[in-house]
């Protein structure tokens, strides 16, 4: 059997595959399905500092080879999460936990990101930094290079925990993104987050769903994602954690050429749960049909 182990951002985790944020909840409720343990790790639902009831209904719209989600961060807010979320996951899961840290200003990134820093299962803080500042007019904080650099900043000076950042794919030029959170002091990059897109009922001439727009996700755009690894493999040298449009061992493989250290499986978790628990079971078997002995050892093969 092949080694599958991978080391990111210093941390070891037993396998490259982890969950993405918004697509897991909070871990617990998988741990029904199969023992969650089995994953590498897992990124948890975005969490702000106040609880949120998201964005109005309807805000899911299904698409040929995916959906399309405005779902607003719902979430119970930070505190609920640390005294109550995190509690119920410590009971059926004994590794470190990615956790996924959203806000609409510098000072909210910093006291979420401060605040889960703090809890002792979780190892790694990605930041996604596709959300809005209310600040600047709306403008997303990950789609300017300043933008991206600041909360990269912010978040450094609150903790000692490796810090990922989440990048949106919806800019001209990811890879100078990529650098100025590396500058920064980030410790690695997750990309991609959700294209933008939207459907339109036929019926009524309207928009799905209540927010006009929202992020496109599944199969359909992993060539986009897989592109942008690439990119952004040859324009930093901190690790990468390829996502979008993962549903097979193979595409694993696939991400990991491009430059991935690890992989997030996302849309895929809503249409079959065992997703993760079945990619994993595969990829010795893949990796053995390409005589890949130890998996780490393909980081960035397509170079």
């Amino acid at each position: 059997m092949g080694k599958l182990d991978i080391s990111l951002c210093g941390i070891n985790i037993d396998n490259p595959v982890i969950p993405a944020s918004g697509t897991f909840g909070y871990g617990y409720e998988f741990a029904d399905f199969y023992d969650i343990n089995k994953l590498g790790t897992f990124s948890f639902k975005g969490t702000t500092k106040d609880a949120r009831f998201g964005n109005p209904l309807p805000r899911i719209a299904e698409c040929k080879s995916g959906l399309i989600n405005a779902i607003g961060l719902q979430n119970p807010g930070v505190d609920r999460v640390v005294d109550t979320e995190l509690p119920k996951l410590k009971q059926v899961y004994d590794k470190k936990v990615m956790a996924n840290v959203c806000g609409f200003s510098l000072d909210e990134y910093s006291y979420v990101a401060q605040k889960l820093s703090n809890e002792e299962q979780v190892g790694w803080l990605e930041v996604n930094i596709s959300c809005p500042n209310v600040h600047e007019g709306g403008l997303n904080f990950g789609s300017t290079v300043e933008g991206a650099a600041k909360v990269t900043k912010a978040v450094r000076r609150v903790t000692d925990k490796p810090i990922i950042i989440k990048l949106s794919p919806n800019v001209t030029d990811i890879t100078e993104i990529a650098k100025a959170c590396e500058a920064e002091g980030a410790d690695g990059i997750s990309l991609i987050n959700t294209l933008l897109g939207m459907r339109i009922d036929l019926k009524t001439g309207k928009p799905v769903i209540a927010n006009k727009m929202g992020g496109f996700s599944g199969g359909a755009i992993f060539p986009v994602a897989l592109r942008m690894v690439y990119q952004v493999y040859d324009a930093v040298k901190i690790p990468i954690v390829g996502i979008g449009g993962v549903e097979s061992a193979e595409d694993v493989i696939e991400m990991m050429y491009a430059g991935a250290t690890a992989v997030q499986v996302g849309a895929y978790n809503l249409v079959n749960p065992f997703a993760c628990e079945e990619i994993i079971d595969n990829l010795p078997s893949v990796m053995n049909k390409y005589g890949i002995n130890d998996i780490s050892s393909i980081i960035g093969r397509a170079h």
